[in-house]
């Protein structure tokens, strides 16, 4: 492998990378800083690498390492974090100002629940350990296989079977909880209340009888929604999107109010 080949496979998947970063940081920030040093990090160690694993396999675990150096130091969100985000966006006048600036104005201003719903694992599972969480991403999104995921990450295959396990597990039990796509007793409608906010000429139901996982919701196999979930979440790029900017936006808010919270909390 030579420079310029790296290069070249880099551009392949930096948009995979840069998506990667910026749904363990929340930070739009810190994923293009992540994703630049992951660059001159793999630049100025090319000639360690070995081809034991794919080229992609390889800077995915140094940009992993980065990012963990990164928020290592940092709590874990609060599995209610879209509650308190919720609350913090009342009495903030301008974040909703801003949010129908660009809905009106930006074309990756167009809101649609699918995105939403990534958007809403983006910031609840970063309520999970970070390993499970990076599990989860790199196995479930990003569609590593389980000894990739095991080399990214530095551990056993049986160790990322088991965070995987895990993370699962309580993504399930959070989501059965609180998501009223697939729960009627859910507590969260944030889906359906912002695209009412939104798209008010909107007919919200048919908007969700698009998406697979509300329609199979009645059949109650929890692991199947959680993987329809996975397939909403895999299939939207958080910066090319349509709603990308109205949700980096929202994103942007969220950390924000996060960083406020935990240290008030602390």
């Amino acid at each position: 492998m030579d420079l310029q080949g790296l290069t070249t496979e880099f551009e392949n998947f930096k948009g995979q990378l840069k998506s990667y970063i910026l749904r363990m940081t929340a930070s739009v920030t810190d994923a293009e800083d992540i994703v630049q040093d992951t660059y001159l990090k793999a630049h100025d160690k090319l000639d360690t690498f070995k081809g034991e694993s794919s080229l992609k396999t390889w800077v995915f675990a140094i940009a992993s390492n980065l990012a963990r150096d990164l928020l290592k130091s940092k709590k874990r969100w609060p599995e209610n974090v879209t509650d308190i985000c919720r609350e913090e966006a009342l009495h903030e006048p301008s974040m909703f100002a801003k949010s129908m600036f660009i809905r009106n104005n930006s074309p990756q201003g167009n809101f649609e629940i699918k995105e939403h719903i990534a958007f809403c694992f983006t910031c609840i599972s970063k309520s999970l350990p970070l390993e499970q969480h990076l599990c989860i991403l790199l196995k479930e999104v990003y569609d590593f296989s389980l000894k990739e995921v095991a080399v990214i990450l530095k551990v056993s295959e049986q160790m990322v079977k088991y965070y995987l396990h895990t993370g699962r597990t309580k993504m399930i039990e959070v989501f059965d909880g609180r998501c009223a796509l697939i729960n009627q007793e859910g507590i969260c409608h944030q889906c359906t209340e912002i695209n009412g906010i939104f798209n008010p000429k909107q007919n919200t139901q048919e908007e969700l009888v698009k998406i697979k996982m509300y329609r199979e919701a009645q059949k109650g196999d929890k692991q199947y929604l959680f993987d329809l979930r996975m397939q909403v979440v895999a299939g939207i790029d958080p910066f090319e999107s349509g709603a990308a900017e109205l949700q980096l936006h929202h994103l942007e808010f969220n950390r924000k109010t996060m960083e406020k919270y935990l240290k008030k909390n602390d």
